[in-house]
């Protein structure tokens, strides 16, 4: 971590220990209970969350012919690919040549051996990966990519091997591919919450995962023995979201089987546990499509759908299947291949699992599909494979001593950003250049708009200062909690938002009273009391995928807030005052996108730089609305800072 953002770190610690000092055992002030008081309702914030989203979330289309599906389906892929997998930088890691480097041969068991090798997914990032080669594999064989969750072990699962194992003795090339964050990739900077430094840096954080997955079939496809009709992909859990996203936008899978891995957006709205991370919530992928559309996009190829019974972790098959199959039943009914789409529901142990029912489920579907229901072609029944299993340490694959990850290359992106228009020095120009600066902000970030109707809760006088309780309603979508503190003198206002939330505000408006400030403390969408009790970040995902911002939302909340004081209370100016790096943020882009109605933004320890958060390392679950997708691409906080200044 850096030493700017360690020192914005402690600064902002030290604030929010000074505010509990001040009340500690002491009794507490006038100021201090009236910020304490609540506004909203119980888990407000989360209900508005929902519904924001699911109004957002595209509905499966009908079609009457198969051709029109097709049509659609073409134009989903195109798009999902275009603007959500390769947006930015990632369209040059898209062009950039595959590297695979085979390396030793290691005994598997009778039938097979196991090939270790590494592929360049994208310029020096590599990923190790296993080939199983089956010793009678005749004429074309059957290919097959098997992905893995989030499971430590990695490829040396022992459920993950016995697959593999399984389909090298019955002819079939397995691969066995690490995953980002697993096994030899468990490390800091493959955790999945910091791809989105990539996002931030206008690349596309998901493009590693798709090219890890597309590169692997690229390989398995160029073996001179590969069957192109016949390629499989499978994983369990993160293996099953890997499964179901490279299989609906690479039709060269012919078969696949995604397990307890994914469910509808629409779906996720009402089970949290569905809630992915930062990979299956990918930035504007919601525009394009949902996984219901994900999934009926895999007709006419076979496809089985396995979920658990009673799974401990997500996607238990109660809630997350049959929305998926009512998506895709008709569309596999348009090319009359009903029989492609199956399901299978494990009941024992039920849990969530790849284990044998679930396992052998997907050997039927591949003896049904790839060899005519032959069993002798194809065993169905797994032969025991203890013996051949290998630790960690016997699958290890020799890796490069560098090797970039999502933090490296986010660093090395940055260095460049951002690419940006200097300010003009010709006074004349300075106002065109705005205009379209604040246009490519404004594109960046999406600002929510909507007339505030202000509802007064409660008015007391607390000696020299009136205490109003506001619940302030935005448009139909948003309410924020605020409290305004006034004297007879205040004829200028001052908005206050912090990041500890508005709770811990009391001697800043204090401070600003004595100014000659009317005060405003507003806790703005994810801070304070408009928070969430856990796992906001994945909220915050589901705003960025269905095309929304988080920044936008907070910045737009602000200025929605700002006209609305204008308005109602036609003040001399409307100040913004800011506590910590994640609001400094909100207020410069607040203020950058209108600084006729802001008249200015105090900064308290402040982010230097966007960099900082990349520098910094840090992940998305620690300030969402800090990775806004691009934002460092055209602008910085310096850039921003300018904009601001009429």
């Amino acid at each position: 971590m850096s030493r700017i953002v360690m020192r914005i770190l402690s600064s902002v610690l030290l604030l929010a220990s000074t505010a509990v000092s001040a009340t500690g055992n002491e009794p507490a002030d006038a100021i201090t209970e009236a910020l304490q008081v609540s506004i909203l309702a119980p888990q407000q914030t989360l209900d508005e969350t929902r519904r924001f989203a699911a109004a957002r979330i595209p509905e499966v289309p009908k079609f009457k012919t198969a051709e029109e599906w097709q049509q659609y389906a073409d134009a989903t892929r195109k798009a999902a690919l275009e603007r959500v997998v390769f947006r930015g930088a990632a369209e040059e890691w898209r062009k950039a040549w595959t590297k695979v480097e085979r390396l030793d041969v290691i005994e598997g068991g009778p039938g097979y051996k196991i090939q270790k090798l590494r592929l360049e997914v994208l310029p020096e990032l590599w990923i190790p990966a296993l080939l199983y080669l089956p010793d009678n594999a005749a004429g074309n064989a059957p290919v097959f990519l098997n992905v893995n969750g989030h499971d430590p072990l990695g490829k040396a699962a022992e459920y993950k091997q016995a697959r593999c194992i399984h389909m090298a003795r019955n002819g079939i090339i397995a691969l066995n591919l690490e995953w980002f964050g697993m096994g030899q990739l468990r490390t800091p900077g493959f955790v999945h919450g910091r791809m989105n430094q990539l996002d931030l840096c206008g690349a596309a954080g998901i493009a590693p995962f798709y090219l890890a997955m597309s590169r692997s079939l690229d390989f398995l496809l160029s073996l001179e023995n590969a069957d192109s009709t016949r390629v499989g992909v499978a994983g369990l859990s993160g293996g099953g979201w890997q499964t179901i996203f490279i299989s609906s936008l690479d039709t060269r899978v012919t078969l696949c089987n995604p397990v307890a891995g994914y469910s509808s957006f629409r779906t996720r709205i009402d089970h949290f546990s569905d809630l992915g991370d930062s990979e299956q919530t990918p930035v504007d992928l919601g525009i394009t499509s949902d996984y219901a559309q994900l999934t009926a996009m895999l007709a006419p190829r076979a496809a089985l759908l396995t979920f658990n019974e009673k799974d401990n972790c997500c996607f238990a098959s109660g809630h997350a299947l049959e929305p998926l199959v009512q998506a895709a039943s008709p569309t596999y009914a348009l090319f009359n291949q009903q029989s492609r789409l199956r399901t299978h529901v494990n009941s024992d142990p039920g849990d969530h699992n790849f284990l044998l029912d679930n396992r052998q489920a997907l050997y039927r579907m591949i003896r049904d599909q790839w060899y005519d229901g032959d069993e002798q072609a194809f065993a169905t029944e797994e032969m025991p494979v203890e013996k051949e299993l290998k630790n960690a340490e016997q699958l290890q694959v020799a890796m490069p001593t560098m090797n970039q990850d999502f933090h490296t290359l986010a660093v090395k992106l940055s260095e460049s950003l951002p690419h940006t228009v200097a300010r003009p020095s010709e006074k004349s120009a300075v106002e065109q250049w705005r205009k379209v600066e604040q246009e490519k902000l404004r594109t960046l970030v999406r600002p929510i708009s909507g007339t505030v109707t202000g509802e007064k809760l409660a008015c007391s006088m607390e000696g020299a200062t009136t205490v109003t309780q506001w619940k302030l309603k935005i448009g139909n979508e948003w309410n924020l909690p605020a409290v305004e503190f006034s004297t007879v003198d205040s004829t200028k206002w001052a908005i206050v938002i912090n990041d500890e939330g508005r709770k811990q505000s009391a001697d800043k408006i204090r401070e600003l009273l004595q100014q000659g400030y009317r005060v405003l403390a507003v806790d703005p969408f994810y801070f304070g009391e408009a928070s969430f009790a856990e796992l906001g970040y994945l909220w915050a995902l589901m705003v960025s995928t269905v095309g929304e911002r988080p920044l936008g939302v907070q910045a737009g909340q602000i200025l929605s807030i700002t006209e609305w004081i204008h308005q109602e209370f036609r003040p001399t100016s409307v100040s913004l005052v800011t506590a910590g790096p994640r609001t400094g943020v909100i207020g410069l882009v607040a203020r950058a996108l209108n600084p006729q109605q802001i008249a200015g933004v105090e900064e308290n320890q402040p982010l230097g730089s966007l960099k900082d958060v990349i520098h910094g390392n840090y992940a998305i679950e620690q300030a969402p609305e800090l990775f806004c997708a691009g934002l460092l691409e055209v602008t910085d906080l310096p850039q921003l800072r300018d904009l601001a200044n009429p």
